[in-house]
């Protein structure tokens, strides 16, 4: 059995060395058959060049260096495209997914157990971060109906045949976690702590974790197009109880409303029902606009080791 685990890597030469050790020592204790496929995405510190001295040490190590920083979704995919085990994995670089935990995986591996994925059970992050990341899995799932397993991520380990089937749909707004719910297959979540960043700055802005939760939201449901034709029918049904109103005060009142108040109100708050529909409807025609021009997800600049293109 053959295991690769592909990781990620953005400006994290402070804890290269250590990401070997650990993921190193983590999958001799499983193995001998393994590779590391790291994902250098456009870092422009040393972190290429240790990762090249360690693959001329181990040659288990095989590096893609991308031309530019195309994102952590597309690095992923990169990665995944020449991954060659009988069972893939995905690690973020920075040792806040434990490399040991592959070890739970295998443990509960079956022949009817297709992916295994980490239930991050407690998260030793800012309590911004942790209420944010609550509240999202809980929106995506009971709001957006988004089938996303609650605290879940990208680490995890799956059959090959669950990546190449992935693996054929190369979608332009990238949400793994997501596209590894919707393709099925048996699915069992291991419970895992999520533990603080080894060393150095969060790669991840708050401007990339809304961009991830948006692909995460448009790319997997339509409940925005849903709510705005429900919220159409709230407004007409409320305009047409306020025309009564209007009706009933001047025929059987005699009296006439004053309205220029009211009429600037209902003015402004239809001009924002239209810009949030506009804004809604253009996020799905922007999405279309990208798959139809068809340009790669990543292009890449060097590779170290023996790789093979196994999706694209």
């Amino acid at each position: 059995m053959m295991i690769s685990i592909v990781i990620p890597v953005l400006n994290e030469e402070e804890l290269i060395d250590e990401l070997y050790n650990q993921t190193s020592a983590a999958l001799n204790a499983i193995t001998t058959d393994w590779e590391v496929i790291c994902v250098n995405d456009g870092s422009n510190d040393n972190t290429l060049n240790k990762l090249v001295s360690i693959h001329e040490k181990d040659r288990r190590w095989k590096i893609i260096s991308l031309s530019k920083n195309f994102g952590h979704q597309p690095a992923i995919w990169a990665g995944l495209n020449y991954a060659q085990g009988d069972h893939i994995g995905i690690m973020d670089g920075d040792l806040q997914d434990d490399p040991a935990n592959f070890q739970k995986f295998i443990a509960q591996l079956s022949p009817t157990v297709d992916i295994l994925y980490a239930v991050r059970t407690k998260r030793k992050e800012n309590f911004f971060k942790r209420t944010a990341y609550r509240g999202f899995y809980r929106l995506l799932k009971n709001v957006f109906g988004v089938k996303v397993p609650l605290d879940s991520g990208d680490f995890c380990l799956m059959k090959k045949k669950v990546v190449d089937e992935m693996l054929s749909m190369p979608e332009h707004s990238l949400f793994i976690r997501g596209i590894r719910s919707w393709v099925g297959f048996n699915q069992v979540g291991v419970d895992c702590e999520r533990n603080e960043r080894f060393s150095g700055q969060p790669k991840y802005s708050t401007r990339k974790l809304m961009k991830l939760a948006y692909d995460g939201m448009f790319s997997f449901s339509d409940f925005p197009i849903k709510f705005l034709g429900k919220l159409g029918l709230i407004i007409i049904m409320a305009s047409i109880a306020y025309a009564g109103y209007i009706i009933t005060k001047r025929f059987v009142w005699g009296q006439v409303p004053a309205g220029f108040t009211t009429l600037i109100i209902v003015i402004l708050f239809f001009g924002g029902v239209q810009l949030v529909t506009v804004r809604i409807l253009g996020e799905y025609l922007l999405r279309i606009y990208n798959e139809s021009r068809k340009r790669p997800l990543y292009i890449i600049s060097n590779k170290y080791g023996q790789l093979k293109n196994a999706g694209q």
